[in-house]
């Protein structure tokens, strides 16, 4: 192969994989995501961090890029986030207390009726998180939101307020990671 038609390879190839994957944390997540056949985009990326340890990257996929928290945490549009964690044993225990700390912050007045859901959804989680695997949070209107870890699927809960509930824990007006939230809007 000549030098010029080589250095077009290359160039090529480079081009490819930054058109493939963002990269947080030393953590490629995909531009697209493709669910029951609809494409969703990357809409943002980034680090979930507790004191100074990097717990997972992260990535918003949607069905179109979106800057507005609420209008996504609103939206019956298929949707999801990626999980993909750079730490190395989050137990079960410690998945599902986040998560009840996250859901206190935003269920609200539908407390009552996401009880059940919520006990249902951290019934998922048995077996502790370990570094390179993912949790895919995916929406999808009718069916509800499934977790599929590692590809596996775990579990599907219903209803839309149960869907604004979970992704508000990221995008909603009390976020637990402001920094997050923005990287997660493109900002």
């Amino acid at each position: 192969m000549r030098p010029k038609s080589m250095m077009m390879v290359i160039w090529l190839i480079c081009l490819t994989e930054t058109a493939w994957s963002a990269e947080v944390a030393g953590v490629s997540l995909p531009d697209s995501l493709a669910v029951d056949g609809i494409n969703l985009v990357l809409n943002g990326a980034g680090l979930r961090k507790k004191l100074v340890i990097k717990v997972y990257a992260a990535g918003l996929y949607l069905t179109q890029k979106d800057r507005n928290s609420q209008a996504i945490v609103d939206a019956d549009k298929p949707m999801a986030i990626r999980m993909h964690f750079i730490y190395d044993g989050v137990t079960a225990k410690q998945l599902i207390e986040t998560w009840n700390e996250g859901f206190a912050v935003t269920m609200g007045e539908n407390a009552p009726a996401l009880k059940d859901r919520v006990a249902s959804f951290n019934s998922f989680f048995t077996r502790e998180a370990k570094k390179n695997d993912r949790y895919d949070l995916i929406y999808q209107p009718q069916k509800g939101t499934s977790l599929v870890i590692n590809d596996n699927p775990a579990g599907t809960i219903s209803g839309l307020d149960f869907k604004k509930a979970l992704f508000s824990i990221w995008l909603g007006e009390k976020a637990s990671n402001k920094g997050l939230k923005a990287a997660l809007l493109g900002e």
